[in-house]
């Protein structure tokens, strides 16, 4: 699975390894693409845009690209992996508790912290070094289902259908594993995923990452090489994230969202005239200063739920 990159020599230039990051990914995509163009053409739209014009139906050069953690998915994917893994006997108690209080931390804060996303990653490569890639791919879709598939923010979900509709092509792109994050794409009917991929080695993870986790310049790596693989025009693509740490993917398109904004995103955004839409409680899109979207009071429980966790840690 994944974790941070300091297994990768240090002679390696930060830059060279997001460059190394960027491009495994878009390689790892392009061979795992769900994509069925018959049945994304034959969609029926559940969901107008509020641009008529956009996205452009019928453009095969445009596509759109969405961040998984807080973006499209409450939480971050690597901690409900993690739960699924610790039902599953791979690790302690005492590990699970310290996935459960980041993923609390996070779905509070609405933002990722380098610290927790990068111990969550050591925890995740030591937990399933050794074991065979097809294995985790199996477990993975249980844990969809168990801890993943009732976190799909409704209103991004709407946004991505909107790109199938068209017949666009529709990508996640996160620093989750490119199994998990495979996994997810495919059962939300996307093209595919971009992800942090782990080296492995006939078919056994080795406990190495290619390059380093797809976080932040990675991530706009990944993107313009699958672009320029695929024969995207990015000015025509959209891309969609939560947070400041990917505007560099943000800017390389012609058409960037910010969604659940964290604060510095949410300036930039502002200042840059990007489009904003917010899918978190009242409460919450209160506190960031972003009316908040119809229809999603019935995620308020989820939010609670953590509220409750963090007080008994207190």
């Amino acid at each position: 699975m994944a974790a941070l990159g300091w297994l990768t020599p240090r002679r390696r230039s930060a830059t060279a390894r997001s460059v190394l990051a960027g491009e495994a990914a878009a390689e790892a995509a392009r061979k795992t693409s769900v994509e069925d163009e018959s049945a994304l053409l034959a969609r029926v739209p559940d969901h107008a845009p509020d641009e008529p014009a956009f996205p452009v139906a019928g453009d095969d050069r445009a596509a759109a690209f969405f961040d998984l953690d807080n973006t499209v998915m409450q939480g971050a994917a690597i901690f409900h992996f993690g739960r699924g893994l610790y039902k599953r006997k791979f690790f302690e108690r005492r590990e699970l508790t310290r996935f459960a209080w980041q993923q609390a931390w996070f779905r509070l804060a609405g933002v990722e912290d380098p610290e927790h996303m990068q111990d969550a990653r050591d925890s995740a490569l030591s937990i399933v070094k050794g074991h065979r890639v097809s294995e985790l791919m199996s477990i993975g879709e249980e844990i969809y289902d168990e801890y993943m598939a009732d976190r799909i923010w409704p209103g991004t979900r709407a946004l991505a259908q909107a790109h199938l509709d068209a017949g666009q092509r529709v990508w996640l792109v996160t620093a989750a594993p490119v199994e998990t994050a495979t996994i997810i794409a495919r059962r939300l009917g996307l093209t595919g995923a971009l992800g942090t991929v782990a080296e492995s080695v006939d078919g056994v993870y080795t406990g190495r990452l290619v390059g380093e986790p797809l976080h932040g310049p990675a991530k706009a790596e990944a993107v313009r090489a699958l672009a320029a693989a695929e024969d995207l025009d990015l000015d025509r693509c959209a891309a969609y994230s939560d947070s400041h740490n990917d505007i560099p993917m943000l800017s390389l398109v012609g058409h960037p969202y910010a969604i659940n904004p964290d604060t510095k995103l949410r300036r930039h955004a502002r200042a840059l005239d990007w489009r904003l839409r917010d899918y978190r409680t009242g409460r919450k899109a209160a506190k960031v200063g972003i009316p908040a979207a119809a229809g999603v009071g019935a995620l308020a429980g989820g939010t609670a739920a953590a509220l409750a966790l963090h007080r008994r840690r207190r």
